[in-house]
């Protein structure tokens, strides 16, 4: 492998097919062959591979890799040391401990538990720290089908709670909060070559994100409406005036443009309207770099 390139790490699942449109939009659209876990790239100084978000982590602490993805959760479970370098806010979870309805709550710490989790490490940590009596079995995916037969308590991830209540579990706690983090290994960010690459990557990646939540207002409006309307425009920094051509037949005026978050839309073209301002376009983006 060519170490002048930099070595990607991105994750398997859920994740994958958001992580490689976040890559397509950041303008490195991946193309992934059937039954290979090497991904191509349309760049040559990247490198990627495909592996389990569980494994990120420690691989890049490791060195053998130098930029990748995977989720909060299993950073802190398997405690590698790496550089988180933003939260890119995909699959977002919560890492609760559950039990079965059916189950006394009172009678929780009266007798020693099974607790059946892919998270050994956080469930361990936190048992301990609420003071439970408990045994540990570690599980390898459909966590939520082991109470009430083969435990009594379950520690996992969950977005909506939906699987717990559909399995007759309630939530007695949340222990960790997650979503998808981007995180280099600490010697790629040592070397300057790989860390001027590495920042490049997080600006873009940075600005389709925020693209994502943006989207450009156009108007028109004419002179002597404009410093009301112009003083009461929310913008990034400050909004785009432009003079309309103006032969003398209609009023002089200006075109304006300006960069507002999506949820702001329905508030704000309203009051635009009432303002004066005329012929409004919304149009999507698709990068925002400040």
């Amino acid at each position: 492998m060519m170490t002048d390139k930099l070595r990607i790490l991105i994750p398997k699942g859920r994740i994958f097919d958001k992580v490689s449109q976040l890559f397509a939009d950041a303008g490195f659209p991946i193309a992934l062959p059937d039954r290979t876990y090497r991904p191509v790239l349309a760049a040559s100084w990247l490198d990627a591979k495909i592996m389990k978000p569980q494994n990120v982590g420690e691989l890049l602490e490791l060195g053998s890799h130098d930029v990748g993805f995977t989720g909060l959760d299993w950073l802190k479970e398997s405690g590698a040391r790496v550089e988180e370098l933003m939260d890119v806010g995909f699959d977002k979870v919560r890492i609760v401990a559950a039990v079965p309805n059916s189950m006394d709550k009172t009678a929780l710490k009266t007798k020693t538990l099974t607790v059946a989790t892919e998270y050994i490490n956080i469930a361990g940590t936190w048992l301990k720290e609420a003071g439970y009596r408990y045994h540990l079995l570690r599980t390898y995916g459909a966590t939520e089908v082991f109470p009430p037969d083969d435990a009594d308590m379950i520690i996992d991830n969950t977005s909506s709670g939906q699987t717990m209540r559909d399995n007759g579990l309630s939530i007695i706690a949340t222990l960790l909060e997650s979503s998808t983090r981007f995180v280099a290994s600490a010697s790629a960010l040592a070397e300057p070559a790989k860390r001027r690459r590495i920042e490049e990557l997080l600006m873009l990646f940075k600005a389709v994100l925020d693209g994502r939540e943006r989207v450009m207002l156009e108007m028109n409006v004419v002179k002597p409406l404009f410093p009301a309307l112009v003083s009461s425009l929310p913008a990034m920094r400050s909004p785009t005036v432009s003079p309309l051509y103006s032969d003398g037949t209609v009023p002089e005026g200006y075109a304006i443009k300006i960069a507002v978050r999506k949820n702001e839309v329905p508030d704000i073209i309203p009051r635009l309207k009432n303002l004066g301002a005329t012929d409004i376009v919304e149009y999507d983006l698709r990068k925002v770099v400040v």
